[in-house]
């Protein structure tokens, strides 16, 4: 989808907030990574949108009782996942340049790409609250390892690998519907919106809770709050400012203001 550029009253404003700001806590969605050739999954062309049974398929109920399911599963991300390959976006770096002014307090991602790290964010900073592809977990133990292991033994004949150490089911370290998100990073993630000067929502729909209740917690703290995405969402009537233009192009020329400023 194409989009408009941004207002650049609306740039000079965000640019405005984030110099005035000691603190910024960002919450990234599927948006950030869309210039990345990665699909988001409700927008107008999203995985979900044009496949709602793949919505579905995604509660960990299916993943567990349905061993043909897991199989798949294993089978695509063997074969090549969406997020292989991909190299992160002039979006990512201007969350890298944002970071090193001073300013970033937290950074808070739904996605499980990994592009962030990629691209320089430090992991300190970081709070992926979804989970990660670049490893997977034993849904028995706990136990964790590197995904490309459990890939080397899918590709070497076993479509369902189980643990090793305890034979429970293996999935991708990510958190699927049914599952309860990290208690300590929503703990962060509340720290952060109730700390921060601005809130900077990047690429999010803003309805996938609990992590979108960061965004009314930073609006009660007194947090100022900026919108960046291509579609509405539920917050947009609360928002200082709202831009609906590509994150890509408008990111990088709010963080050079920065400077610009300085």
């Amino acid at each position: 989808m194409d989009l408009p550029p941004a207002s650049p009253d609306d740039v000079a404003r965000t640019t405005e907030l984030l110099s005035a700001a000691r603190t910024v806590a960002v919450l990234t969605g599927a948006g950030v990574s869309t210039d990345s050739g990665i699909p988001d999954f409700r927008g107008p062309a999203g995985v979900w949108t044009k496949d709602p049974k793949a919505e579905k398929k995604a509660h960990i109920s299916v993943y567990v009782s349905d061993p043909e399911h897991r199989q798949n599963n294993w089978a695509q991300l063997a074969a090549g996942s969406i997020w292989e390959g991909r190299e992160p976006n002039a979006g990512h770096r201007a969350l890298v340049d944002l970071e090193a002014t001073g300013r970033l307090h937290t950074l808070v991602t739904q996605n499980v790409d990994g592009l962030h790290q990629r691209a320089g964010s430090s992991q300190h900073v970081m709070v992926e609250i979804h989970g990660t592809t670049q490893r997977v977990k034993c849904l028995d133990c706990g136990e964790e390892a590197p995904m490309r292991k459990a890939l080397e033994r899918v590709r070497a004949g076993e479509p369902d690998p189980s643990c090793r150490s305890c034979g429970g089911i293996l999935k991708s370290a990510t958190v699927s519907f049914g599952q309860s998100l990290p208690a300590a990073g929503l703990e962060r993630a509340q720290e952060a919106a109730n700390a921060c000067d601005v809130m900077l929502c990047v690429g999010s729909s803003l309805a996938v809770y609990p992590i979108a209740r960061m965004v009314p917690t930073a609006v009660r703290a007194g947090a100022s709050l900026v919108i960046i995405n291509g579609e509405e969402t539920p917050f947009d009537e609360v928002a200082d400012v709202v831009i609906n233009a590509s994150i890509s192009d408008v990111l990088p020329t709010i963080v050079r203001g920065l400077s610009a400023q300085e």
